[in-house]
């Protein structure tokens, strides 16, 4: 019979790929005023977050450098690595099957409270949209984004915020990455410019490295 403690650390093995299934609770997140004050009249509805998407300090078995981003699509997890194998885990939404996109890229912009300009593809996909919209608490850009930048250029995926909290843990979104705004809060302070991300494929292999594809 295997122990009840060997069977969770098992189980996170196998549906996380990076981390065990022990965590424990991260500090708060250092608000500036204009946070609180847009995040206190955010006009969407307020969440609790499953447990299994709680912002966490987690054991991490990847070998990525410290101060990396990494991405677990298929377990719609987000990791900043830390020392002594550790990371804090985020839970996101990621993109829908046919938005998907894995590779590796560097963060070449950040960005508070961002506008929102639809793509052409967005323009096309969702119907009638505005050119520009600016930003707020009611932009679905959010709090905080990452541009993501390969090869010099931007790739015009981000990490940002969102308006809908409700759809963390789902593949929802136009391919970028979602997160609470307040865990893209926390992301983004402990972020710096030239940060590796790495978005691992859906089906959970490898690719080469700094290969990026769309």
């Amino acid at each position: 019979m295997i122990p009840k403690l060997g069977l969770l650390v098992g189980l996170g093995l196998l549906l996380g790929g990076c981390v065990t299934a022990m965590q424990q609770p991260v500090s708060e997140t250092s608000f500036k005023p204009r946070d609180r004050e847009y995040l206190a009249n955010a006009p969407y509805r307020k969440v609790t977050l499953p447990y299994e998407y709680q912002r966490a300090i987690v054991d991490y078995h990847r070998k990525e450098a410290p101060g990396s981003i990494v991405v677990d699509s298929n377990s719609r997890h987000l990791y900043y690595v830390l020392k002594n194998n550790k990371a804090i885990r985020y839970g996101v939404a990621v993109g829908e099957d046919a938005q998907s996109w894995s590779g590796v890229a560097k963060v070449g912009s950040k960005r508070e409270w961002p506008g929102w300009t639809p793509t052409p593809g967005e323009h096309k996909r969702l119907g009638p949209l505005p050119s520009h919209v600016p930003g707020g608490p009611a932009n679905p850009m959010g709090a905080r984004a990452l541009y993501l930048y390969a090869n010099g250029k931007d790739t015009l995926f981000r990490i940002h915020g969102t308006n809908q909290p409700e759809w963390i843990g789902h593949a929802i979104s136009s391919g970028c990455i979602r997160m609470t705004n307040e865990d893209v809060i926390d992301l983004y302070n402990r972020t710096r410019m030239g940060t590796t991300v790495v978005v691992l494929p859906p089906s959970g292999g490898s690719f080469p490295q700094m290969a990026f594809r769309n």
